[in-house]
């Protein structure tokens, strides 16, 4: 294991990656960012902050905490993200993540959908930024290592700036010093979360003025960022970003992060990126994990290459197959055609 993250976090320059920044970050998201996703994203960047699928502070206490909490040590730097509204829970579940290893422990106060409604936890949480507080004080005194909140900018009617910033001020008071903040309202009714991606309209302005008034804390912004460019745009006016949905779908975005945001190194070759999957799916597929649970995260590897459309079709058709083994992987990067210059 030593080995496999040493081989992996040196690859660049040979030196060892100690510590992290939160200047990019890539999205907690269901159903996606799993540990085989974290650690592809890994082979694309080195200095990205990567963070686990929100998994509830009942599970990890009741549930098989290997499963949900398990990870590579290549993964470095991780954060797990928790939801929950019982601050004696969330710090149970804090102590329980912190000891798997990971950076971070983020609480989630921006998800709209309705099961995490039900569960009184996430964006709803917005309303009472006193029990937020409370939980994060509970978080930080269970941890030594950093406890985040992401949130949205508000929620439903209610005014932005005053609720945005009230919540901001009661929730660092309890001694949580990073924030990322998701530029759009959660509409927790009359609205479904796929709906709620696009309306009600991104307000990055309102994310700026509050890292303007707050100095003192690091401000993460999250939302609609589809490209290095509008990010950097943004990283004149908060310390950090965060992107879901672009960087996973289109993984280019993740291998020029390292040159392009933190002036490290060249982007990695992604042919072969590709290549050094298959010793991690040699491994996984005799712990029992199946092809396509690994492959799925890396159709979007190669875009507007000629035979990026042979590569998705091959993956998404044969690696499903109940036999398929590494060997789809490769059959897949054969029918990329990279100009040597790319390589």
């Amino acid at each position: 294991m030593l080995e496999e993250a040493r081989e992996v976090l040196c690859r660049f320059d040979g030196s060892p990656l100690t510590t992290f920044e939160r200047k990019f970050c890539v999205a907690p998201m269901m159903e996606w960012t799993d540990r085989h996703c974290r650690f592809f994203h890994r082979l694309l960047s080195r200095r990205a902050l990567l963070y686990t699928e929100m998994l509830t502070a009942d599970a990890v206490i009741h549930g098989d905490r290997q499963r949900l909490l398990g990870f590579s040590a290549v993964e470095h730097p991780v954060a797990v993200q928790l939801g929950g509204s019982d601050p004696t829970e969330l710090a149970e579940a804090t102590r329980i993540a912190a000891g798997f290893g990971y950076d971070e422990v983020n609480l989630n106060v921006g998800c709209p959908s309705d099961r995490v409604q039900s569960g009184r936890f996430g964006a709803c949480l917005m309303a009472e930024p006193d029990l937020v507080a409370e939980c994060v004080a509970a978080m930080g005194n269970a941890v030594s290592v950093p406890v985040t909140v992401k949130s949205r900018i508000g929620i439903d009617d209610q005014d932005t700036q005053e609720s945005l910033d009230r919540f901001i001020d009661t929730v660092a008071s309890a001694g949580c010093a990073t924030f990322i903040v998701h530029a759009r309202k959660a509409w927790l009714e009359g609205l479904s979360p796929k709906q709620n991606r696009d309306v009600p309209p991104l307000d990055y302005p309102r994310v700026h003025r509050l890292k303007e008034r707050r100095q003192d804390l690091e401000i993460i912004l999250n939302g609609g960022i589809s490209s290095l460019d509008e990010a950097d745009a943004h990283l004149a006016r908060v310390d950090g970003v965060m992107l879901g949905r672009a960087a996973y779908q289109d993984p280019w975005i993740l291998a020029q992060v390292d040159s392009r945001i933190f002036g490290e190194g060249e982007p990695p070759a992604l042919a072969g990126v590709a290549e050094r999957m298959v010793p991690y799916i040699e491994r996984e597929m005799a712990r029992g994990q199946r092809l396509h649970q690994i492959t799925r995260h890396m159709t979007g590897l190669f875009s507007a290459v000629p035979g990026a459309r042979a590569w998705r079709r091959t993956l998404s058709e044969k690696g499903v197959k109940h036999d398929a083994g590494p060997d789809v992987l490769l059959e897949a990067l054969a029918c990329i055609q990279i100009p040597a210059a790319a390589e």
